[in-house]
């Protein structure tokens, strides 16, 4: 007999469960936790800008021949390109490109000497902090090595007949910061300082050979457009 029951009351149940309206199903569907993938967060380490470049150097300088000698450097506005590549969302590795033309002139006991012209192509390389906490304001730091490279150099005739600058390294400082208008684009302020001084050799006269060496330590000032990937 209690078998029986107990039959009876399970064939009881599953009557009363199968009989359940289907607003009542939908309702403890709707009660039990709905899983959700998580959001993955969109990012490339790659990033460019493209600035206008101001280069103001130091006059600095001398001719070891010529006592009293000094040389002024002229300075340059010109377009430059970077790339910076990011290894994490702090540390990035950025790359300058760009040339610039200068004229190099007497001063102190060279006052009013013409000295020449040249190219100079100068990557450079710095390694860069950036901070993440300030939500838009991006400000960074950095630091690295510049190699100049002079060319289509030329004496500017009259009482220097030959001018010729040589090929340098030099460390690099760096500060700047974008501010980011969405997730690509941005504004660019960056400053660095390279403290270049690069040998010089020439001619004075035709047959009078001399050598020096130009304080260029120049400033960058830069600002332009960042586009990050």
């Amino acid at each position: 007999m209690t078998k029986f029951l107990t039959v009876v009351s399970a064939l009881g149940m599953a009557a009363a469960l199968n009989g359940l309206p289907a607003n009542a199903v939908a309702a403890d569907l709707a009660a039990r936790p709905v899983y959700k993938a998580p959001v993955v967060d969109e990012w490339n380490p790659w990033m460019i800008r493209l600035r206008v470049l101001g280069v103001v150097p130091r006059d600095s300088g001398y001719v070891d021949q010529i006592a009293g000698s000094s040389l002024k450097t002229s300075d340059a506005l010109v377009p430059e390109l970077d790339i910076s590549y990011f290894f994490n969302r702090n540390i990035a590795a950025e790359l300058i490109l760009g040339v610039t033309r200068h004229s190099v002139s007497g001063a102190g006991t060279l006052t009013g000497i013409d000295v020449g012209k040249s190219w100079l192509l100068p990557p450079t390389l710095t390694l860069q902090y950036h901070f993440t906490e300030f939500g838009a304001f991006k400000p960074y730091i950095g630091a690295g090595v510049n190699y100049t490279f002079f060319f289509s150099q030329s004496a500017a005739g009259g009482v220097v007949t030959d001018s010729h600058l040589k090929d340098s390294f030099a460390p690099v400082a760096q500060i700047g910061f974008d501010y980011m208008f969405d997730k690509h684009w941005g504004w660019n302020v960056d400053v660095k300082k390279i403290w270049l001084r690069p040998e010089w050799n020439g001619t004075l006269a035709g047959n009078v050979p001399v050598t020096g060496k130009v304080n260029l330590d120049p400033w960058l000032i830069g600002t332009g457009i960042t586009y990050k990937f």
